[in-house]
């Protein structure tokens, strides 16, 4: 049946480019060959055709967009999905926007602090494109405008959680350490859909000579369940002799903000976000489900500076937890860095790029080198490494064995 859909969507799209465009209808997209290739054994780490598809027609007061995109791959079944659909309705003071989006906040590169609304997909870690990895979400978006001021306000109907690599994959996460082999129990981590169960956001937004900034609040629940633990005791050793992992969702109230502003040749920025009642993982046997609720910070500053036309920008991250105790899983502070370097060449024509995050706590990095070549006019080569450094313990360091290189071939129309 899928396959079918996808030739018959191909076949929309032939007819629609070689007949005359309806007006106020525009119609563009991209198709794309991916091929990875693990360094350390040689076999594919993936092996992707997309084609993603954006259609918008637009009228005086209203707007509607489409984004379809199909994933498709030699062992499985095509994957045909909707990454934005939403109507844009325009009025002289204020613009509302109802239906499936994509809704970005912040001034981080690589990094997620106060770009929370949309949840994300960490299927193939961090490695897709931005666009990629954001998850469209159902969303009612309402932006006022006053000069250069602009207030926003998000409601969301229905809460779509962060999706994590299969356990079969090469990405999927490392698990925390038990005692004993757990066994999991998955029936709490449904969030009923009902008005209650919905989230909340707004945005305070300016605009002005010296300083753009940006403030925002949200009663959210955490895209990211903690894994509640219940423990059976055997009644002749005391010793545990089964472990039950509850995976369960939480809501997380936030405040936060980010700005940037020029001083001289350089652009400084910042970001954080305050997040009161996050659950953390704890051995302290005062906590009996291994959870303990705490609050936390997470923040950065970044410096961004051309040299010899080559574009340089570095960011300092942390996430602090606040009135820590010893027995968090977590570490009290969490360090990050992260550096890119950027020149255009042979007329633009030619993009060198290097982008690298080095994680502090476990002396792990991801290093990204990539080379763009617009060959002609839509036609792209991307060739490109993912190489993980450090040990199993750190976020990038757990994947040291799956270092890559890979093409891309991308046609844009």
């Amino acid at each position: 049946m899928k396959t079918k859909l996808f030739f018959f969507l191909l076949s929309v799209i032939f007819i629609m480019a070689s007949s005359a465009t309806p007006q106020g209808l525009t119609f563009r997209g991209y198709g794309r060959t991916y091929l990875g290739l693990l360094t350390d054994d040689g076999s594919y780490s993936i092996q992707q055709n997309t084609l993603d598809l954006r259609l918008e027609h637009k009228r005086d007061k209203t707007a509607l967009f489409v984004n379809p995109y199909i994933y498709q791959y030699p062992d499985r079944e095509i994957n045909l999905k909707l990454r934005q659909a939403y109507l844009d309705i325009y009025f002289n003071k204020f613009d509302i926007r109802l239906g499936k989006q994509q809704i970005i906040w912040g001034k981080a590169d690589g990094v997620f602090i106060t770009d929370i609304i949309s949840p994300k997909d960490l299927s193939e870690f961090l490695l897709p494109d931005f666009e990629e990895i954001r998850i469209g979400v159902d969303a009612l978006k309402l932006n006022y405008y006053l000069g250069d001021h602009t207030l926003e306000l998000v409601w969301l109907p229905r809460f779509q959680p962060t999706i994590f690599a299969e356990p079969t994959s090469i990405w999927a996460p490392k698990m925390m350490d038990f005692p004993i082999e757990p066994t999991f129990d998955y029936s709490n981590v449904q969030i009923e859909s009902k008005l209650s169960n919905s989230e909340i956001a707004a945005k305070y937004s300016a605009l002005t000579s010296a300083i753009d900034f940006e403030l925002m609040a949200g009663y959210l629940w955490d895209d990211n369940p903690t894994n509640h633990i219940r423990k059976q005791i055997d009644p002749v050793t005391r010793q545990i002799n089964r472990l039950i992992v509850l995976p369960q969702y939480h809501r997380l109230t936030m405040g936060g903000g980010s700005f940037s502003t020029t001083l001289g040749a350089w652009v400084l920025r910042g970001e954080g976000a305050y997040y009161n009642g996050k659950f953390f993982n704890s051995t302290n046997p005062v906590y009996t489900d291994g959870t303990v609720q705490k609050d936390y910070v997470h923040y950065l500053l970044g410096l961004d500076y051309s040299l010899w036309d080559i574009r340089l920008s570095g960011q300092f991250i942390q996430e602090a937890i606040l009135d820590y105790e010893p027995e968090i899983y977590q570490d009290e502070y969490n360090n990050m860095a992260t550096f890119l370097a950027s020149r255009d060449f042979l007329r633009e024509t030619v993009n060198l790029q290097l982008f690298v995050y080095y994680g502090f706590n476990n002396e792990d990095a991801l290093v990204r080198p990539k080379l763009t070549y617009d060959f002609a006019d839509g036609f792209e080569i991307l060739l490109g490494a993912n190489i993980f450094t450090g040990h199993s313990e750190g976020w990038f360091g757990q994947y040291e064995k799956n270092d890559m290189v890979y093409a891309k071939i991308k046609y844009s129309f």
